[in-house]
């Protein structure tokens, strides 16, 4: 058993999956790793379906994990803009990796998602 911030992990992929569970986190650090920089607006823009509440805590979360970063752009009004940290940026195979299995899986069962490429700013 694995020990870390008062809880315990079975294995190095439970570690991993706490930092990148729920259905938002690996997209929100994929959009990040695809774009850059992105602002808290932008990001929420690219995630459909996502709540003010959902999107606030999630990114709470990955800079609490150390995975994102955010720069304040300024002060009034309140501009940020969230980025990669060095750990995040480690994570980009994993966030390529999973893109592709999707394009391919899409592609095989006959799915045109260059269709909704669009979507993506």
């Amino acid at each position: 058993m694995i020990q870390l911030n008062n809880k315990t992990y079975t294995c190095p992929v439970d570690v991993t999956l706490e930092f990148i569970s729920g259905k938002w986190k690996l997209l929100i650090l994929s959009h990040l790793h695809q774009f850059d920089r992105k602002s808290y607006s932008a990001i929420r823009e690219n995630l459909p379906g996502i709540s003010e509440k959902m999107l606030s805590q999630q990114l709470k979360e990955l800079e609490r994990d150390k995975l994102i970063e955010k720069e304040v752009l300024s002060v009034k009004p309140l501009r940020v803009e969230y980025y990669l940290s060095a750990d995040g940026k480690s994570m980009a195979p994993l966030y390529e990796f999973v893109s592709q299995w999707g394009i391919d899986y899409l592609k095989k069962h006959g799915i045109d998602y260059m269709r909704d490429q669009h979507l993506y700013k």
